[in-house]
């Protein structure tokens, strides 16, 4: 059998043939209540992040893919590179856009389901945390097009299940889906929108691109990463095209001057959300393969949530930089901190004052970063005891800390100010001074490690 290698089966036997550790199926019955979501996050506390596939779900018949997005190193093999290198070959490969192939038909029309027969509460999805206002579809892909230009996007947002036909979706990161449902709300219509489930994970990397050119798709953006056309297909709403290997697709609208409550949800801050625009989205068709994935984001502060995001934003910090100030070495951005709220910039400090300018334009890259730290190059950036040991010895607060307040910032950032959303956002230079006589650094060198290492195995002592 041909296996579409853009598809998320696509993915998981990439997955399953190349690293069948990283690939857990759970036989045993489970619950959508809570129990999908407590199960990956106790994998999570045990250091494990394998892309998990809950075979049999109460009261459903379709099983649920979660934690697809949960693993470096998995995520680094679809793009062919290693771990290290991931956000070099995002950024790369992010701005070559490839035009999209037409497909005739997608795999998700085997299945038409539509008018009063159209119940979304007959889908699996996870009641991830009792917080939350309802069950939540998260892996949802939501694509519509720009009144106006003609345009479509493709991106995350909430979707949280009001009734049968009827769900609640927040465009709370006031981008270009919440730019087009104004467009369309002024010309007094309706968005026609689809919701697409159970994608390849580099359409979710791809979908994540912010800075990009407003007349490009960002399904050309995810062909570069994919290094060829992208293959969609018509549906039937609006004239919208979506990934041909998608396993369900929501065909319906989202409707204009109207608003409910939504929320509260799981966010990755850690926290309860409240803040929503409170958009209504009404379901007129459902399509689907026949032996469809229900794939689910897990929520709150898991890994699945947020190392794309961490990923892309290092990619597009590291975008950003290199434009200017070509000795900027690497970016992390460490899943702890949300995926967003702080980034770490390694560079090769040649003059003062290029670290604070680095961190300004950092800062100003991406509207959730609020807090950039500039470390030397000696500096393990994915060490958060190597970073915090810079800001210890190499900072002194009342020249090296700027704070910028007033900026623009994520709504559901529960620091923002809840009228504006805007926040103080505080770069930090941990780099050495240039002058000499500075205190030197104490290292041992790879070769004294090795023989530290052979010492120790004769002693019988596994590391």
């Amino acid at each position: 059998m041909t296996i579409d290698n853009q598809s998320l089966r696509g993915f998981l036997h990439h997955v399953e043939t190349r690293f069948p550790h990283e690939l857990l199926r759970i036989k045993g019955q489970v619950d959508t209540h809570l129990e999908t979501t407590s199960a990956v996050f106790e994998l999570d506390h045990a250091g494990k992040s394998p892309v998990v596939i809950f075979e049999n779900v109460a009261g459903h018949s379709m099983p649920i893919v979660t934690n697809i997005a949960g693993n470096r190193t998995l995520l680094a093999s679809c793009l062919g590179v290693e771990p290290a290198d991931i956000a070099d070959a995002f950024r790369e490969r992010s701005q070559k856009h490839i035009p999209c192939e037409l497909v005739s038909k997608g795999a998700w029309d085997e299945v038409v389901i539509e008018g009063d027969d159209v119940d979304l509460t007959k889908l699996p999805i996870p009641h991830q945390f009792s917080v939350d206002a309802a069950p939540y579809i998260t892996a949802g892909q939501v694509t519509a097009r720009d009144p106006v230009t003609g345009i479509d996007t493709t991106g995350f947002h909430r979707l949280m299940l009001k009734g049968k036909n009827k769900l609640g979706i927040s465009l709370h990161s006031r981008r270009r889906m919440y730019e087009f449902h104004r467009r369309a709300e002024e010309q007094g219509q309706s968005l026609p929108a689809a919701i697409v489930i159970g994608n390849h994970p580099l359409h979710y990397m791809g979908s994540m691109v912010y800075a990009y050119p407003p007349n490009v798709r960002k399904f050309e953006i995810i062909g570069g990463l994919f290094g060829e056309p992208y293959r969609l297909a018509k549906c039937g709403v609006g004239d919208l095209e979506v990934p041909a290997g998608a396993e369900i697709v929501i065909e319906g609208e989202i409707l204009a001057n109207e608003h409910e409550p939504e929320g509260p949800f799981g966010e990755f801050t850690g926290y309860a959300s409240y803040r929503s625009t409170q958009n209504i989205f009404i379901a007129k068709r459902i399509r689907m393969r026949r032996d469809a994935y229900f794939h689910s984001v897990v929520a709150g502060m898991s890994r699945d949530h947020i190392l794309i995001s961490c990923i892309t934003r290092e990619g597009e910090i590291l975008n950003a930089l290199r434009k200017n100030i070509p000795n900027v070495k690497a970016v992390h951005v460490p899943h702890k901190t949300c995926g967003a709220f702080m980034a770490i910039v390694s560079m090769k400090k040649v003059s003062e004052g290029e670290p604070k300018m680095a961190m300004l334009s950092a800062l100003g890259t991406e509207l959730y970063t609020k807090y950039v730290v500039m470390v030397d190059e000696d500096v393990d950036i994915y060490d958060m005891e190597d970073v915090m040991w810079a800001i210890a010895t190499r900072v002194r607060a009342e020249k090296d800390i700027i704070m910028v307040p007033g900026v623009k910032s994520a709504i559901i950032d529960p620091t923002s100010d809840p009228v504006t959303f805007t926040v103080t956002k505080m770069g930090i230079d941990a780099t050495a001074p240039t002058e000499a006589g500075f205190a030197e650094r104490l290292t041992i060198s790879d070769e004294q490690r090795a023989r530290a290492r052979s010492i120790l195995e004769s002693a019988n002592f596994s590391l």
